[in-house]
């Protein structure tokens, strides 16, 4: 420091250092931020105490003015109203996990009251497959020549001639 001034002369060396430290520091806060998990929710499903409003025996319109349309309906018999909501979690570049998921169910009787209401939660889930779409081939074993031939002698005189 110069007395006279009394202004901090700072050596070239010692800002070098002040700003290797700084540049560090943000390297580091950058790579913690990074690391940590980031959340995402997904859908809706209504708390106990929107439930707990709901009887059995009200109709379809009710349920819907109080606790909202569903985000999935029965597809065959619109017998049940299915409100789900999920939470995913995710670091840096890995893939998002599910780590929680609600399920209400609400079903409804053929006259359009409610007949029962259930929460599932993640642990009561099971994977199943939705569509496959794979098709089993009877013709394993058999190559491509094999095919061809194997028509010729299914000809006979009678297909011929009524052609």
């Amino acid at each position: 420091m110069d007395q006279a001034s009394g202004i901090e002369t700072v050596t070239p060396r010692a800002a070098w250092k002040r700003a290797r430290g700084i540049g560090l520091g943000l390297v580091l806060g950058v790579a913690l931020a990074a690391c940590s998990a980031t959340y995402r929710n997904h859908g809706y499903a209504p708390t106990e105490q929107e439930l707990a409003e709901i009887s059995v025996g009200e109709s379809r319109d009710s349920v819907a003015e109080k606790i909202g349309q569903p985000t999935a309906a029965g597809v065959v018999n619109d017998t049940g109203w299915y409100y789900v909501e999920s939470r995913f979690e995710s670091y840096a570049y890995r893939a998002p996990q599910e780590i929680e998921r609600q399920v209400v169910a609400i079903t409804f009787d053929r006259g359009g009251r409610v007949r029962n209401i259930e929460r599932f939660g993640l642990q009561d889930g099971e994977v199943i497959a939705l569509n496959r779409r794979v098709t089993d081939s009877n013709i394993e074993g058999v190559s491509f020549i094999r095919q061809l031939l194997g028509n010729l002698g299914r000809v006979d005189a009678g297909t011929l001639l009524d052609g």
